[in-house]
């Protein structure tokens, strides 16, 4: 996600930072660089001259001593980048009340994907959720939602045999009087005509919605701004969600034209898998851009992901008790749920940059591996279940266990590994060289303290 100008932006605030000397030649040198990255993530050129010439003028003035100059400098970069993202806004959910969130967009963006995936989102949260499918012109649209509600466990609302969304809604209102939250797929078109507006102005007055969010996806780059426009003029939407964040070059132009228009981007969305959306903060954006990791978006997915059969392991792990193999293999599925290390290592502080130390194909699915783990541990004794530790010198357990198993020796050494590493990890002296293994929240929140010097987190 914009990874080009991630690398930009440290390396202009680490070549500004660990100058002797801020002379005009440096200057340009970062400037030219920054203006090159901000073009290629599609961020208008407009702001990029204001942002280049206000560093320049800094740059410049004679008042101020190189050390307060470098630090002005990367402060003010700081806050103009900040700046051009917009507001930080939250979806505020009124207590006692039914909420009712409608999703609007046009072909493409994404809208009955990201339905499903706030429904999980707010689900995970404690919130009784129901889908709504009320897009009766896109024939896949209503067996789509049902089958993302199956795979997730969510209530769905759909029917087929209804044509007109107003009355598809009025018909099944009484359905969902006791729900918290009523998540809401529309209709989409090519374009925001004449029929689509006067559509979704019906369904807006007999719904009388509480949010009206615009999805838009990340490649459209600067033409957000144009459709951010055209569907705020005609229903005064109070927010937008960004899709597809993790594979567009144009993310920054979709950010900043969403700012521009004073739209607030509510969430955006990382991926396929359901829990590939996350809140929108400017701050926290920056913050992983530069290297400096984001905590609470790290949580906030570890939330996400941790199902029933994982709490007690979770618990131990909190609490620094004993680790057993199952706990191996519980934070290793979790990282399988978060979409792997990739999908995470930018949350991280102090992790930037860190993947070319990473084996090629190490960070891959490992369900095989997982698969293989389960079988060792059922072949183990209740003693070696209970003291692994015995096993690391016990060449003749180890060839018993695999041939039990039906695996290779190498696979329960590598068992035996991680279950070393998540107790150093726990007891706080891990020194995560080895990130093949996936790690565990509890070695996430370690690995946080260690570069942020946080307080510890609760679940």
């Amino acid at each position: 996600m914009l990874e080009r100008l991630g690398e930009v932006l440290r390396k202009a605030t680490d070549k500004i930072a660990n100058a002797v000397f801020l002379d005009k030649g440096l200057v340009d040198s970062v400037v030219k660089d920054l203006q090159r990255a901000l073009i290629e993530a599609d961020v208008n050129i407009l702001l990029v001259k204001e942002i280049s010439d206000k560093i320049r003028k800094v740059s410049l003035d004679e008042r101020v001593k190189d050390v307060d100059k470098k630090e002005h400098i990367i402060k003010l970069l700081h806050d103009e980048l900040v700046a051009i993202l917009g507001e930080s806004k939250k979806i505020v959910l009124k207590k006692g009340e039914q909420n009712r969130i409608m999703l609007l967009g046009l072909y493409g963006a994404g809208k009955t994907t990201t339905v499903a995936k706030l429904g999980n989102y707010f689900s995970k949260r404690g919130n009784k959720v129901v889908l709504v499918g009320l897009d009766v012109h896109r024939p896949a649209a209503a067996d789509q939602l049902q089958q993302l509600a199956d795979q997730n466990k969510l209530n769905c609302i759909i029917d087929k045999e209804e044509t007109n969304p107003v009355k598809l809604w009025k018909k099944h209102e009484k359905e969902i009087k006791d729900v918290d939250i009523v998540l809401i797929d529309t209709a989409g078109r090519h374009t925001l005509d004449s029929s689509l507006i006067d559509e979704i102005k019906a369904l807006d007055k007999t719904i009388v919605p509480t949010e009206r969010i615009l999805v838009l996806p990340a490649d459209i780059g600067q033409a957000a701004k144009r459709q951010a426009s055209e569907f705020q003029e005609a229903l005064d939407i109070s927010g937008v969600i960004i899709t597809r964040m993790d594979s567009s070059a144009k993310g920054g132009g979709a950010l900043t034209a969403c700012a521009e228009t004073k739209a607030p981007i509510y969430f955006m969305t990382t991926g396929e898998k359901i829990n590939d959306i996350e809140e929108f903060n400017p701050e926290s954006f920056l913050s992983r851009l530069l290297g400096m990791g984001d905590l609470q978006a790290l949580v906030e997915k570890i939330k996400s992901v941790t199902g029933e059969d994982q709490k007690e392991a979770l618990e131990r792990l909190e609490s620094g008790g004993n680790i057993s193999l199952e706990d191996v293999i519980a934070q290793v599925k979790s990282m399988n749920s978060m979409g792997g290390f990739d999908k995470i290592k930018s949350m991280i502080p102090g992790f930037s940059g860190m993947s070319a130390k990473i084996p090629e194909g190490a960070l891959q699915n490992q369900e095989e591996r997982i698969a293989k783990w389960e079988h060792i541990i059922k072949s183990m004794t209740l003693e070696e279940k209970e003291y692994p530790e015995m096993l690391e010198k016990q060449t003749s357990r180890i060839a018993r266990i695999a041939n039990g198993a039906g695996v290779h020796t190498s696979d329960v050494r590598s068992l035996l590994k991680q279950y070393k590493l998540l107790n150093e990890m726990v007891k706080g002296g891990g020194d995560f060289g080895d990130m093949s293994q996936g790690m565990s929240q509890k070695q996430m929140q370690k690995l946080a303290k260690k570069f942020g010097k946080i307080k510890k987190i609760r679940f």
